[in-house]
């Protein structure tokens, strides 16, 4: 009797537990927006934009009617065929009527139940590989700005997703070179991240045999065509400095041009040659750049100019270089928090679109 007593006293304290849990998540203050961006995500995973397209042109209760409907054959088509199998089963032994349709709707439920238990699984395990490559990734980033007499530098990256395609990247070549790149592998997620880290190995290979950069682009391109997927490229913007010297030498592969801000005067740089992957044989040049004391030279990948906020509005371009100005007197990690700011206060509540990443660099008096 004790026994009980105290097994009940468990069970209770345990309930009270679980209770209190299920209160504090509802009481959460980004519970709506959560459930909100949730369905919009399954929205957008699941039905393509002429589905979409469709929708929108029917009425409210025969749109809702129509999206279950695609949610479920969409969601349905996307299951293994084993678990399209089992799933069927489990829809017919539970709407089927029989003389026992308590001991068939058990059944039923538990095959569903049983498939759910195998997506979840498979969505778990896939989770702890992307946090795993998520600290990969992170770890092959520099994890401290470079130390350049005469210069401030300052680089960021932020991924999308759990991993992402941007390439950030300093190297100290000698004494009198030191290299700063910001590359975009098109895509997202896992993919983008592998061949990233592919292109970081081989930059980091060439720049240290190749003092032309119109040479080191041929070889990147070529090294690239031959060991990635075809139709798969990457932009990349490779900078070189010299400690107590204000020439920065670039060479523009695809990538949005640099920004070069030389008093009140904002200008970008002409652009390059292809994206790397392109061509087999493309030219590159290389271009030069001298900045005076207080210069400051931006580079950035469409993270930045594409944010979009919850109406499907852009940052843009325009709104991004009218802020430039207002920072020029700040240090290079000072403009590049305040920029982040801004586009953070553009997105709001919106997921991030696209990897975004800043390299900034400060001529020093």
């Amino acid at each position: 009797m004790i026994k009980d007593h105290s097994q009940q006293k468990q069970a209770d304290k345990h309930k009270s537990k679980f209770g209190k849990m299920i209160f504090n998540d509802l009481r959460q203050g980004n519970f709506k927006r959560t459930l909100y961006q949730d369905l919009k995500d399954i929205y957008g995973f699941y039905l393509d934009a002429d589905t979409r397209a469709r929708l929108s042109s029917m009425g409210r209760f025969r749109r809702w009617l129509h999206v279950v409907f695609w949610l479920l054959k969409s969601l349905f088509l996307k299951l293994t065929p084993v678990r399209r199998v089992l799933v069927l089963v489990g829809l017919i032994l539970t709407i089927r009527e029989v003389n026992d349709q308590l001991g068939d709707l058990n059944i039923g439920l538990f095959v569903l139940l049983f498939v759910l238990a195998l997506e979840l699984k498979d969505k778990l395990l896939a989770r702890e590989e992307l946090e795993a490559g998520r600290k990969v990734q992170f770890a092959l980033m520099p994890d401290r700005n470079p130390e350049v007499v005469g210069w401030d530098v300052w680089l960021f990256s932020r991924p999308a997703n759990e991993v992402g395609g941007d390439l950030i990247d300093y190297i100290e070549i000698n004494e009198k070179r030191l290299g700063v790149a910001l590359g975009d592998v098109a895509g997202k997620g896992l993919g983008a991240a592998l061949f990233m880290a592919r292109l970081q190995a081989i930059l980091s290979a060439l720049v240290r045999t190749t003092s032309s950069l119109p040479e080191l682009g041929a070889h990147l391109t070529s090294t690239f065509c031959r060991d990635c997927l075809p139709n798969f490229f990457a932009s990349l913007v490779y900078l070189e400095l010299t400690p107590e010297s204000g020439l920065v030498r670039v060479l523009n592969a695809g990538h949005f041009p640099p920004i070069a801000l030389q008093g009140d005067t904002l200008e970008e740089m002409p652009r390059g040659g292809p994206a790397l992957g392109i061509l087999q044989e493309p030219t590159y040049t290389e271009q030069c750049i001298e900045l005076k004391p207080g210069d400051l030279m931006i580079v950035y990948s469409d993270g930045v100019t594409e944010a979009r906020n919850v109406q499907g509005e852009f940052f843009g371009e325009q709104r991004f270089f009218k802020l430039l100005p207002k920072f020029q007197h700040f240090s290079c990690e000072e403009i590049g928090n305040c920029l982040l700011a801004e586009v953070d206060r553009f997105i709001g509540d919106a997921q991030p679109s696209d990897d975004l990443s800043l390299v900034l660099l400060k001529r020093m008096g």
